[in-house]
């Protein structure tokens, strides 16, 4: 399916990994059916076929987890590489480690990499993430033989390659870039037009020459459909104060002849330290109008009074009182 060309700067370093990877990313959250996050179903051949369909366009660069769907969106990604009779040349497919149950032990982390190469059909993940450690005791996960060295030793062993950290609460992913053994850093919901949580983060992580991935620009929807009567951002429900931000930056965009849509993925595009963002979607008309949202030509002017409307950073979610 033809799409628009991408903009200059489309293909950009992954940090100091070596990689390169468009600067749109398909997410594949959505791939496996999680309707209960995305509020709608997709096919195993309406994925498939999306998957083959990002193959042929600008994208070159996947995400996907080990846990989405228990494993369903893995399956998806993997069975569109065996009907291409391989994965193309040039594309990245990252993958990440998740818990089973509360198990997120050394010996966890072993399996869900051994799964994720089942699933997808491949002899080597060039990039997997330790994904949602928030969740689970730091002490535990980074304790020798945990689930932070288990990911060092796969690498060692060669079955993996780079190794990135991916979650949301800001102040606990810290801890894990501190710990200077990631070479990439995921995060969500955080790094958006109305939500500058990641901002220390995401600073310390480049200035540390990590790949920075930014994903959720649009807050699991709210951004993408500001008309729609939505009121949650992120999977909580956003503050008043949010929400009229949501409303102003909205009247903003179709002043300037656009939407919110293509705003809110054409800030995390243009910021020089964002190695790509990740966008979960499930149609393949899509892929033309998300690239197209890179070429978005708007003034400085515009992008000002972008920041002016931000809400307070107690409207964030990660927001901590002094």
């Amino acid at each position: 399916m033809p799409s628009a060309a991408p903009a200059p700067g489309w293909v950009r370093p992954l940090g100091a990994t070596g990689l390169t990877v468009s600067a749109l990313c398909l997410g594949g959250g959505p791939l496996g059916g999680m309707a209960q996050l995305f509020g709608y179903e997709i096919s195993e051949g309406s994925a498939i076929e999306l998957v083959r369909e990002v193959f042929r366009s600008p994208i070159n660069f996947i995400d996907t987890s080990n846990g989405y769907s228990n494993g369903a969106s893995e399956t998806r990604i993997g069975r569109a590489i065996a009907e291409e009779g391989g994965l193309p040349a040039g594309v990245l497919v990252e993958t990440k480690v998740d818990p089973k149950g509360g198990d997120y032990s050394g010996d966890r982390v072993r399996r869900s990499v051994e799964e994720s190469m089942a699933r997808l059909g491949l002899d080597h993940l060039p990039v997997v993430h330790l994904h949602d450690p928030e969740f689970h005791p730091f002490a535990e996960l980074t304790a020798p033989g945990g689930a932070v060295d288990a990911l060092i030793a796969l690498r060692d062993e060669g079955l993996i390659g780079h190794l990135g950290v991916a979650g949301g609460d800001v102040h606990e992913i810290g801890r894990y870039v501190e710990l200077g053994v990631f070479e990439l850093l995921l995060t969500h919901n955080r790094w958006s037009l109305v939500d500058r949580s990641a901002g220390p983060l995401i600073e310390a992580a480049a200035e540390r020459g990590m790949g920075v991935l930014n994903a959720a620009v649009h807050g699991g929807g709210i951004l993408a459909k500001p008309h729609d009567g939505l009121t949650r951002y992120g999977y909580r429900e956003a503050s008043p104060a949010t929400l009229a931000a949501i409303a102003d930056m909205a009247a903003l965009a179709e002043e300037h002849g656009t939407d919110l849509a293509a705003v809110a993925l054409a800030w995390s595009l243009r910021d020089s330290r964002i190695a790509s963002t990740v966008v979960g979607f499930t149609k393949p008309e899509r892929i033309g109008q998300l690239v197209a949202a890179a070429s978005l030509d708007l003034p400085a002017s515009f992008w000002a009074r972008i920041d002016e409307l931000v809400p307070a950073p107690e409207n964030w979610l990660d927001h901590r009182a002094a």
